[in-house]
């Protein structure tokens, strides 16, 4: 099979392509034709070499999928060749990923793909879905009625955030720079939208919400934004952070009693650590995208899997709108 691998770390030009053995079925796993892909974040971190959990050389990367399914292990009833799937499936740990013509999936991680989207769209929604669910469901336990705060609210994970908020039926407020931003930003289903650019923590916190603070407060860009998330959220709210590179004064969180929620979404994947949650989620993002609730923003330009060296360029260049697909 063709597929773009790496073999060793460093600028995206490390990516070529070359012949690999198509995968072998394995018990409880199916062999999927890959149709699409999208590029995150980690992806370009693990590329660099800056965490260790790429596969092994000769590398291939791309954790999120979306494909058809050629081959079923007979331990698997829930799929059977021809479904079309998605899923955040391989490319960390000692997991193939998806930038190949083929991929060998654990079932478990799998679901069927929203009937509304194309592979190019559904492919951007498996690992920043996963992720927010977690963040806001499963940590925060996000009631109706409550105050959102979603840092971020055009990121990868933002987007789909503010999205899963609403359909919870939270009051749901984001951040963005731009009035431009601010315009998409709504069309998401935003009830306020907050320029962090010309407003300040004090700003936002008393207009929105009588200087009482939000409920609840999700950091998704990183860096000194877990900051500004602390001073938004009201006495025993809930932090919410999937950003591990920060160095922060938890006095703050201490004195105003916040539940502070760290979210890795990889757990399942690298460790095989309840698996099937994973495509339980994908299940229910999946009936919201087709009932109208959830929709991927993906970048206008758009790449072949052969040219994801530069896929990776843009993200790198966060001059992206959304995120980035890359199919076949």
């Amino acid at each position: 099979m063709r597929a773009m691998v790496i073999t060793e770390y460093g600028k995206p030009e490390v990516f070529h392509e070359k012949d690999m053995p198509a995968p072998g079925l394995q018990p409880g796993h199916v062999l999927i034709k890959i149709a699409a892909s999208s590029v995150n974040p980690i992806d370009g971190k693990i590329r660099r070499g800056e965490v260790p959990i790429n596969p092994p050389f000769p590398a291939i990367l791309g954790m999120d999928v979306a494909g058809v399914i050629e081959q079923v292990a007979d331990d698997v009833g829930e799929f059977r060749p021809g479904d079309e799937v998605y899923g955040c499936a391989g490319g960390a740990g000692s997991y193939q990923g998806a930038l190949a013509e083929y991929m060998l999936a654990d079932a478990r991680l799998l679901a069927p793909k929203p009937k509304s989207l194309s592979f190019a769209e559904a492919a951007v929604l498996p690992l920043v879905g996963i992720t927010a669910w977690e963040a806001l469901i499963e940590h925060a336990h996000i009631q109706p009625g409550w105050k959102v705060l979603i840092h971020g609210g055009t990121g990868g994970v933002g987007h789909i955030a503010v999205q899963i908020a609403k359909a919870k039926g939270a009051t749901v407020y984001a951040t963005c720079g731009s009035p431009e931003k601010a315009d998409f930003v709504r069309g998401l289903g935003a009830d306020g939208v907050i320029n962090y650019r010309t407003e300040t923590v004090e700003d936002y916190v008393k207009q929105y919400t009588d200087g009482e603070g939000f409920d609840v407060a999700f950091d998704t860009p990183g860096g000194e934004v877990l900051s500004q998330a602390i001073a938004a959220t009201r006495y025993n709210g809930h932090v919410l952070v999937i950003n591990g590179r920060v160095t922060i004064d938890l006095k703050p969180v201490y004195s105003r009693g916040l539940s502070l929620h760290t979210t890795f979404m990889l757990i399942p994947l690298l460790y095989n650590k309840d698996r099937r949650r994973h495509g339980a989620i994908l299940r229910q993002i999946a009936r919201w995208v087709d009932e109208g609730q959830i929709r991927p923003l993906i970048d206008p330009r758009r790449f072949s899997i052969t040219e994801i060296a530069e896929a990776h360029k843009l993200l790198e260049s966060h001059s992206a709108t959304g995120k980035i697909s890359v199919s076949w």
